[in-house]
């Protein structure tokens, strides 16, 4: 499937980072994924994980682009993502009309998509609460949406301050939400997975009250 009539293109093939990074990623938490990618990949801050159940995330985004206030879109790529799949929206932040709820994120789960991000409101917190997907969303309002268009389906898109396209690596936790650039993804997740085992380290010094601080007084000593 593919329409590239602008307003209403759809493009859902794309490939995806391979299955085997995901499986890494997802035991990392993102603020290590974070510092080992120089923090340029990071949403900012305000994203609200509104599932209880489902604490992390790791998946491809599948990139869905909205008007603010309008979920015609983001129903067809429900319809259309694959199993795994991490729905990515750009709503412009709009807070003024929820784009998801409860309902649409208890159809999401029943398809096997892994997870929604909203750079944009949410409503039916109660509901989304119990979901087995987390549901990411920047705020809350009772306010439903429209369903009139146009949007597009699979394209680049800005969400949280960075840019995601399609297939790139998405990884979440109770901190927030980091996208890596597909292509960079297995270097960063190698490097990530190095970085956890040198955070045991430091917390075994802590415990052993051995843990060194003469990089502090470097550091000061530089500047000026």
């Amino acid at each position: 499937m593919a329409a590239n009539r602008l307003g209403a293109r759809i493009s859902p093939d794309f490939e995806r980072v391979s299955k085997q990074i995901i499986e890494v990623a997802r035991g990392i938490p993102a603020a290590v994924i974070g510092d080992v990618s120089h923090r340029l990949f990071s949403f900012r801050a305000g994203f609200q994980n509104y599932s209880k159940k489902a604490l992390t995330l790791a998946g491809p985004a599948f990139t869905v682009k909205v008007r603010p206030g309008d979920n015609l879109f983001l129903h067809k790529a429900l319809d259309i993502a694959q199993p795994g799949d991490i729905i990515v929206c750009d709503a412009g932040g709009a807070l003024e009309n929820a784009i998801i709820g409860e309902m649409m994120g208890r159809y999401a789960e029943s398809r096997g998509i892994a997870g929604i991000i909203i750079d944009g409101a949410t409503r039916d917190a109660a509901g989304l609460a119990t979901l087995p997907i987390p549901v990411y969303a920047r705020g809350l309002t009772p306010n439903g949406p429209w369903k009139s268009g146009p949007g597009q389906i699979g394209y680049p898109v800005a969400a949280g301050g960075v840019v995601v396209n399609a297939g790139d690596l998405v990884v979440a936790d109770e901190d927030g939400v980091i996208v890596l650039p597909k292509a960079d993804a297995e270097a960063i997740i190698e490097i990530a997975k190095k970085h956890v085992h040198t955070e045991e380290k430091w917390a075994e010094q802590i415990r052993n009250k051995e843990w060194p601080r003469g990089w502090v007084d470097d550091a000061i000593a530089q500047i000026g």
